[in-house]
């Protein structure tokens, strides 16, 4: 556990839903985080700056040029360099008290429950189907929260999913049962880079509030951004006693 530096966090001591206690939870809580590309980047970021005590990064690939038109934790210095390695380097200068594990792998069902061990939650910002299954499944094992974020275009979508709660609680093979015929990555079909921000910067509200106890985190829903519309909607998903993940 982190100790509280008082004046870096006094805005969020001054709000009743934190307080001291809620920032204490902050400076203890483990997060692993899925992906540190568009939505694992300003999700870092801004965990790192409310004060998490430990993030573990799990990511394979490297730095390249295209990426820094959304993937704001890196320079373009940091061009090939493991993203893991640079974002490492970019949390630590933003807040030297973070702990930092960076794992430069592909996460999967292999390996993904020693890296979800003593975690308080996982974000999953990967653009891999088979990875959020992967995820999906370590977190129902692990009895953690996942939150998940998806992004293509200029729309975006986030939820936390926590069937270890109850049956209101859906997890995300509830919303996406299969991998999607016509699915395509942001490689094909294009990303505006502001779209990622937002979304990433959501899953960190997420985190915050469910390490904290503070307001309504998103079980059951599912928060909808259109970026082009400037549209933000929220509507429910209810848990599939079908699912082959949490069913039953």
């Amino acid at each position: 556990m982190r100790e509280t530096d008082i004046d870096r966090h006094a805005r969020h001591i001054l709000l009743k839903e934190i307080g001291g206690p809620g920032q204490a939870k902050l400076g203890a809580a483990r997060v692993v985080m899925i992906g540190a590309g568009g939505l694992g980047a300003p999700a870092a970021l801004y965990l790192a700056a409310a004060g998490i005590g430990q993030i573990t990064l799990v990511d394979p690939d490297t730095v390249s040029l295209d990426n820094l038109q959304r993937q704001v934790l890196f320079r373009t210095s940091d061009i090939d360099r493991p993203k893991v390695d640079a974002a490492k380097d970019a949390l630590h200068a933003l807040d030297p008290a973070v702990s930092i594990e960076t794992h430069c792998l592909l996460a999967d069902a292999g390996n993904l429950p020693a890296l979800l061990e003593g975690a308080d939650l996982v974000l999953d910002g990967c653009d891999d189907f088979a990875t959020r299954f992967a995820v999906n499944d370590a977190a129902i094992a692990a009895r953690i929260p996942l939150v998940s974020g998806a992004v293509g275009r200029w729309d975006g979508q986030v939820s936390t999913f926590a069937p270890h709660l109850g049956p209101h609680a859906p997890c995300y093979r509830c919303l996406v049962p299969d991998i999607p015929p016509d699915a395509e990555s942001c490689a094909v079909t294009g990303i505006v880079g502001a779209i990622t921000g937002i979304v990433g910067t959501l899953m960190a509200l997420e985190a915050i509030k469910l390490i904290t106890g503070a307001g309504e985190p998103l079980i059951g829903r599912i928060q909808i951004v259109d970026g082009l519309s400037g549209g933000l909607r929220t509507v429910k998903l209810a848990r599939d006693p079908a699912c082959e993940a949490c069913g039953g």
